[in-house]
């Protein structure tokens, strides 16, 4: 059973880093004919949506003290309302592809803060090399844009507004974590979505106004297919990892997104595979695997004096 379980934890970070590395390329579609705010709103609302479906089949009971919304409000606005419109804007102003590359740099933000405000996710050698592998990867993968004629020297904010968004997602990983380790993941993706939502929408009258609706049938595929699968069932799988992973751990799921995200890019955008793209994915690979890597027990012992067995210990 415990295999089982951990089997299926391994294929839902899979299908999580599936998900949102495919995100890249809905939001570059969508943001072509709507603007980014109201992509973003309608997104959250088709996630909302769905997941009252979740709630009402599931028949979860939603809580009712203050302080846990207080918590999902801080999680709504800094997990998902403020992330996810400054990746969309960014979007506006660079590739799909870099901006899943710069959203690669998640752990890097993520390990620290962990580090700093949770006693068991404590920076270890082998989480190091893993994250540093990792960024190498990312790395590799970013020196496909560093040319002064391309995207890196005419789109600075686009880039900025991503890795702002990247630090965003580091900081309510560990919040979530911290403050919200006992609440339901359907409760979390659920009060999360709502919270945000109503957020954009207030941002969106405000700084898109009038607002105006997609037209094009693949405008409206993007935006329902990013709320749905994108936000709806992303959501529970990413509060179910951080709940039985920790937050360290489940961030390393951004480094499949930029693989994603230029895969996607070679086959429907016509991108060039070149080496950088191999090698890239390679390290990120490396990266999880070395980060996710568990000591062996050491062999039990037998105290002479005693003339018994010592438990196992972990190294």
């Amino acid at each position: 059973m415990q295999m089982s379980a951990k089997l299926r934890d391994w294929a839902v970070f899979a299908a999580l880093g599936l998900t949102w590395g495919s995100s890249f390329m809905w939001i570059k579609i969508a943001v072509a004919e709507t603007a980014p705010l109201t992509v973003v709103g309608l997104r959250l609302m088709f996630g909302w949506l769905g997941m009252l479906g979740i709630v009402w089949w599931k028949k979860t009971r939603l809580p009712r003290d203050r302080a846990t919304w207080l918590k999902l409000l801080v999680l709504g606005f800094l997990n998902t309302a403020l992330p996810f419109s400054l990746i969309t804007w960014g979007e506006t102003r660079i590739d799909s592809g870099l901006a899943s590359i710069l959203n690669g740099t998640v752990p890097l933000f993520t390990i620290v803060i962990a580090h700093l405000f949770l006693h068991d996710e404590k920076i270890t050698l082998p989480r190091i090399g893993g994250l540093i592998a990792g960024f190498l990867g990312v790395a590799v993968l970013f020196s496909r844009d560093l040319n002064l004629q391309g995207a890196l020297a005419s789109n600075l904010l686009g880039q900025l507004a991503v890795l702002v968004a990247s630090f965003c997602y580091g900081t309510a990983i560990v919040f979530s974590r911290r403050q919200l380790r006992n609440v339901n993941p359907i409760v979390q993706s659920l009060g999360v979505l709502v919270i945000a939502d109503t957020l954009v929408w207030v941002a969106a009258l405000g700084l898109e106004s009038p607002v105006t609706l997609p037209v094009l049938p693949i405008t409206w595929l993007a935006i329902v297919w990013l709320g749905l699968l994108g936000s709806c069932l992303a959501y529970l799988m990413f509060y179910h990892l951080i709940n039985v992973w920790g937050s360290t751990r489940t961030s390393l799921v951004t480094y499949i997104m930029p693989v994603v995200g230029l895969v996607l890019g070679i086959v429907f955008l016509d991108e060039v595979l070149d080496w950088r793209l191999l090698v890239g994915s390679a390290l990120i690979m490396s990266g999880i695997v070395l980060a996710n890597r568990i000591p062996r027990p050491v062999r039990a012992t037998a105290d002479i004096h005693a003339g018994q067995i010592l438990p196992e210990t972990k190294v």
